[in-house]
């Protein structure tokens, strides 16, 4: 397929990469044009503008905030003027389901195609091709974008026609990983300010009662002190967890674990670490109990 791909950050670039490993005909853009390079050299086309990117096939956005993706999408000169009749705009960002659903709306209006496909996984899963992919959207738009998720993921889980639910749960689920990195972080506190050895407690979590990935991966972040470049921002966390606060409020959810997990993902943005990844939380958790984060024994 020709496919566009605007947005070439942590988790936008190995996804771009694999999707000319696939065979993909791919042209990039980025606003920081360097970024562009790595795929480039890999055999991309370039795109000057947003435009020159939206002659494809498909569209894809892997862009940061809903900000971002209405500067792209509804700009002058933006993307839905630019993209051909027949093309598919997938929006792999994480955004509020209020900016889903106004996309939705916009592109049905305009004739264009839109499906919603935000991605579980860290950036060293994108590099693998090993994301998680959450779709919804018009059943024979959903076929016709399968090849591109199975570039870049293992799983393509399918929520409905309409596209914001994907979106909702992504948030969901990105709220279920903060909730367990606030509590893992305040476990850890507690075992290590009573002399347990925090890497045999870790052991013991993901041998009998979490054996999750996301536990081990976490988990052992947390219990090192590591502070891992690349990964998922705090200041993305917080933005995350307001669209969910968001979209329960919407719905008369209440949410107060999403709240006070918001909370403090604002001390930790106010304290200066906006760009540490959000296991930080773990970190905060242990200054809060007067000891120190541990030192980490290797790099992430």
């Amino acid at each position: 397929m020709d496919v566009g791909f605007i947005g070439l950050g942590h988790m936008g670039r190995p996804m771009a990469l694999n999707l000319l490993k696939a065979g993909h005909r791919v042209t990039v853009y980025n606003r920081t044009r360097a970024k562009t390079q790595e795929l480039a050299s890999n055999g991309a086309q370039v795109a000057e503008t947003i435009a020159d990117a939206c002659h494809g096939d498909a569209l894809v956005t892997m862009l940061s905030d809903d900000a971002a993706v209405e500067g792209v999408v509804f700009g002058e000169e933006g993307a839905l003027s630019a993209l051909g009749r027949k093309a598919i705009h997938i929006s792999m960002s994480t955004i509020s389901v209020a900016l889903s659903d106004r996309l939705a709306d916009e592109h049905q209006e305009s004739g264009r195609g839109y499906v919603s496909a935000p991605v579980f996984g860290r950036p060293e899963a994108a590099a693998a091709a090993k994301l998680f992919v959450i779709a919804a959207g018009a059943d024979q738009m959903l076929a016709r974008c399968q090849p591109l998720f199975d570039a870049i993921g293992q799983a393509t889980f399918v929520v409905g026609a309409r596209p914001s639910e994907a979106n909702l749960v992504k948030l969901t689920g990105n709220f279920l990983i903060a909730s367990m990195l606030e509590s893992l972080g305040e476990a850890f506190a507690l075992v290590r300010k009573s002399g347990i050895d925090p890497d045999r407690f870790l052991n013991i979590l993901t041998s009998s009662l979490f054996s999750a990935p996301a536990y081990r991966t976490y988990g052992a972040i947390i219990a090192e002190g590591q502070d891992p470049v690349g990964g998922f921002k705090m200041s993305l966390a917080l933005k995350d967890m307001r669209l969910a606060l968001a979209a329960a409020d919407a719905r008369i959810v209440p949410m107060p674990v999403a709240s006070l997990i918001r909370d403090h993902f604002v001390e930790a943005v106010a304290g200066g670490n906006g760009d540490a990844d959000w296991s930080g939380l773990g970190r905060l958790a242990a200054r809060r109990a007067g000891i120190e984060a541990a030192t980490p024994s290797r790099n992430a």
